[in-house]
């Protein structure tokens, strides 16, 4: 190429720039990358800190209108101070004083909370209230009203999970505050859609209609612990049952579909028997994973950590993933998988563990 050419070539470009395009071919390997590249990296939050924390705060920030929520976001250190786990998924631990009341609002934003040890909060949705106790999953979906009450006299933490990053990237946030009093204080053993949504197979005819988010807003302890336990116990008689030895898993699913519990967010428990390693993973898409009990460690593109009770891991998209225990461990997971699956953009790779 002549001088005359590259002085040419030199003007079409700032001649592009000051026409506001750009050329693809000096583009291509940022735009099209030829494997993810994530911006999110992976991300460890160990649960003694995050517990610590949130006590702290309970002690110094109180809870009404204003920051409506005592909730401490986990921020990946990739994401440029964001307060986002990963590019669509937001994590938090939510912490409620004794005796404490936190007002209604809602939002665009789907949400659920997740408890790893406590009792004695309710939280109300769209005015039914459900008991938060141990173990279980209660879902916020999308513009939902919710509130929550302590009637105990220790603190609850528990983990939040929402899909904020997402939603605020697609332009779609509302937000809406309720009534500054709480509009149910009752105390029911039952939630109003436990007793018409949580029975195995069946379906009340008066409400057949399927909805995008699941009318079932609380998934407990008891029933994931026994179906997990079922499917280890039937590995155990028929080997060829299961795809992973030692690994059983369950996806909380809406019953009015039998797709996703929620449309913007997979939600999963997941446990593993002694002395198990699973098979090295790679998605397109992130999730956020807790240990609920026992402990282990966790493979992240090659480097190895220990898990805890509590602990908290942020995986970025296509992120090498794999867990080994030597003891036992159960892990609940959430991720945006339903959203890639929707696009046509999931993918999955799967390997030996090492």
């Amino acid at each position: 190429m002549t001088v005359v050419d590259n002085q040419a070539l030199e003007q079409l470009y700032s001649d592009f720039t000051q026409a506001g395009v750009m050329a693809l071919w000096t583009q291509r390997a940022d735009l099209m990358p030829d494997v993810p590249r994530a911006s999110a990296v992976p991300r460890i939050w160990e649960w003694a800190q995050l517990l610590a924390l949130a006590e702290r705060a309970g002690r110094l920030v109180p809870v009404g209108r204003g920051g409506e929520r005592r909730a401490i976001a986990l921020a990946n250190p990739g994401l440029g101070g964001a307060p986002f786990a990963t590019p669509t998924l937001w994590a938090a631990i939510q912490y409620l004083a004794p005796k404490e009341l936190a007002p209604a609002h809602r939002h665009s934003q789907s949400a659920f909370r997740f408890v790893v040890e406590g009792e004695g909060v309710w939280t109300v949705v769209d005015g039914d209230p459900v008991a938060m106790r141990r173990g279980d999953l209660l879902l916020t979906p999308s513009m939902s009203w919710h509130e929550h009450h302590n009637t105990a006299n220790e603190a609850m933490v528990w983990l939040d999970g929402l899909d904020i990053p997402l939603v605020a990237a697609l332009d779609a946030g509302f937000f809406e505050l309720g009534p500054g009093e709480l509009t149910d204080r009752s105390t029911p053993y039952r939630s109003r859609s436990e007793a018409l949504w949580a029975h195995p197979g069946l379906v009340p005819v008066a409400r057949a209609t399927a909805v995008p988010n699941s009318p079932l807003v609380a998934y407990r302890w008891s029933h994931t612990d026994e179906a997990l336990d079922s499917q280890l116990d039937l590995e155990r008689s028929c080997p060829d049952v299961t795809l992973e030895p030692g690994h059983a898993g369950v996806r909380f699913s809406n019953p009015s579909t039998g797709g996703d519990a929620l449309a913007t967010m997979r939600l999963e428990m997941h446990r593993l028997s002694p002395g198990t390693k699973t098979a090295r993973t790679q998605s397109v898409g992130s999730s956020v994973w807790q240990v609920f009990s026992g402990g282990g460690a966790v493979e992240l593109s090659g480097t190895t950590s220990l898990l805890n009770h509590g602990d908290v891991v942020a995986v970025p998209s296509w992120c090498p993933i794999a867990f080994q225990t030597t003891s036992g461990m159960d892990i609940f997971c959430f991720s945006d998988a339903p959203i890639y699956e929707a696009l046509g953009l999931a993918r999955t790779k799967r390997s030996p563990g090492s």
